[in-house]
């Protein structure tokens, strides 16, 4: 797979899953995630999905510091409806990361690792997300705002042409690199940016 060479600059994360080491899918439960993994859940790459995994990836490292995230053990609540504009996206990618799931998860075994039940919606929240951990050792509210990071202007005329088919296949590959320019820019260039990666522990 040929991809932007920026996804590969995006830091990772590192988690322990109890169940991923209970069942020997990996050493000490030990799992990696990338920006490229979220790629591959969603399909594409752009301002909604880098934002759900940078954002999830700053919550999760200011909830567990310099331990280990533990998969599975983070509640997930959203202030929006499931079929609420683009949270269902949202949602997906932050499932992956945290194992968090709705009913149609993981139901356990004898008791343990279930993954059900710790993904909802439509909860009354200050911020779009809320992470919190199931040993009550910490809350974050956090919300993303890509739309701080503006498109470029070559990119805004070019988007409806391409759309409309009128696009010739130079002004396709230009559009496509103008779009991964700007997600970059929101993942590298803004993911300090307290205005576009807002988070609060509470």
């Amino acid at each position: 797979m040929k991809y932007p060479d920026f996804f590969d600059a995006v830091p990772g994360i590192r988690l322990r899953d109890p169940l991923a080491s209970f069942l020997g899918a990996a050493e000490d439960g030990i799992i990696d995630y990338h920006y490229l993994d979220a790629v591959k859940l969603a399909g594409h790459s752009c301002p909604t999905v880098a934002s759900a995994y940078w954002l999830t990836h700053q919550a999760l490292r200011a909830l567990y510091g310099e331990d280990l995230p533990e998969r599975g053990a983070v509640r997930i609540d959203f202030a929006a409806g499931i079929s609420d504009g683009v949270t269902g996206i949202v949602a997906n990618v932050v499932s992956m990361l945290t194992g968090a799931a709705g009913d149609g998860g993981f139901k356990g075994l004898a008791g343990r690792f279930e993954r059900r039940h710790l993904l909802s919606f439509g909860a009354d929240l200050p911020l779009e997300i809320r992470y919190t951990r199931l040993d009550g050792q910490g809350q974050i509210d956090a919300a993303a705002n890509p739309g701080r990071v503006p498109a470029s202007p070559e990119m805004v005329l070019l988007m409806p042409r391409c759309i409309s088919g009128m696009a010739n296949a130079a002004e396709v590959q230009q559009f496509g690199l103008l779009w991964q320019e700007r997600v970059r820019r929101i993942l590298l260039d803004h993911g300090g940016d307290a205005e576009v990666f807002m988070l609060r522990l509470t």
